[in-house]
């Protein structure tokens, strides 16, 4: 069984798009030198940040209108 359940993760987003972003971003974001907010078996930083995301440890901002 995968852990976290994709199901589960929408839950806490909007759409897989913004699943997908924040993961990318978080994942950066700890290979930069960021500690984990949460103990995780997996060394992977996407891994990482999904379990973060799983365990509502990151704020995701939307922007009200799109950027160009």
């Amino acid at each position: 069984m995968i852990y976290p359940s994709i199901d589960h993760l929408l839950s806490k987003v909007d759409s897989k798009y913004t699943l997908v972003i924040a993961a990318a971003k978080r994942g950066r974001q700890i290979r930069d030198g960021s500690k984990p907010a949460v103990k995780c078996d997996s060394r992977k930083e996407v891994s990482i940040a999904l379990h973060e995301i799983a365990a509502d440890m990151v704020e995701i901002e939307r922007p009200l209108d799109g950027t160009k």
